[in-house]
């Protein structure tokens, strides 16, 4: 199980490094990108995460003004070119503090503060079993199915079921169970792309401006809340100019 992640930062290159840093860290998995809080904010209302990496110096809501305003705040690391700002990040419980501009040592070590105070919680473990990462059980109709978490091909909401499309397998398995729920047990080469779709990142064979393509005959698009980090992934695979 990885650490969910949200980047927020009003600079796109600033957002990009997040980004980055997060898909360098085997642990974490980046959920998206916002370039404001209050974009994070919508995100937030639709999904859930276990952090968020958050610029501090934002036009309309500053960073430190959005995590106030949360219920329930996931853990923080806030992000800063403004040292003033460490003692008060560290009023709201924040995790860590980057300091503008910060390296992969830096933000590996707040990585790694994070995944103690998660473990601490007892809100997150590090499986160690290959095994149970491997498989999982689907309950359709009145039965349990065992399946090979690397022949589903992608992942399709349904209102409140899900149907998961499985390599040669004509029609899906349906299943009574939250796009939350999947994404959580899924490994890293799983990513949602879309509020309606998890796709099997090992199966794309091509994208095609805001869709990705699986098949001949199935092509899934690509939400606008997802985009960013979806393009993030791109980038660490592309080659040429």
């Amino acid at each position: 199980m990885k650490i969910r992640c949200l980047a927020i930062d009003d600079e796109p290159l600033a957002l990009q490094q997040i980004a980055t840093y997060i898909n360098k860290v085997s642990f974490l998995e980046l959920a998206a990108q916002c370039q404001s809080a209050l974009e994070a904010r919508k995100f937030m209302t639709e999904d859930t995460v276990d952090a968020i990496f958050c610029d501090i110096n934002m036009p309309d809501l500053n960073g430190m003004d959005f995590v106030k305003t949360l219920a329930a705040p996931p853990l923080v690391v806030f992000t800063t070119a403004y040292s003033e700002y460490a003692i008060e990040g560290f009023k709201v419980n924040a995790v860590d503090y980057l300091l503008k501009p910060f390296g992969l040592q830096d933000f590996q070590r707040a990585a790694n503060r994070l995944k103690e105070r998660l473990e601490m919680s007892g809100r997150w473990a590090e499986s160690t079993s290959s095994a149970d990462q491997d498989t999982l059980f689907l309950k359709t109709d009145y039965r349990i199915i065992k399946i090979n978490i690397s022949d589903i091909r992608y992942v399709e909401a349904m209102s409140e079921y899900l149907k998961v499309w499985l390599e040669g397998e004509a029609k899906p398995i349906i299943t009574l169970l939250s796009m939350k729920k999947m994404e959580e047990r899924l490994p890293g080469n799983f990513m949602r792309i879309h509020r309606s779709y998890i796709i099997n990142l090992d199966k794309i064979q091509e994208v095609n401006k805001n869709r990705v393509i699986m098949d001949a005959d199935t092509y899934l698009p690509i939400g606008d809340l997802y985009k960013d980090t979806f393009q993030a992934y791109l980038d660490t695979k592309f080659l040429g100019k």
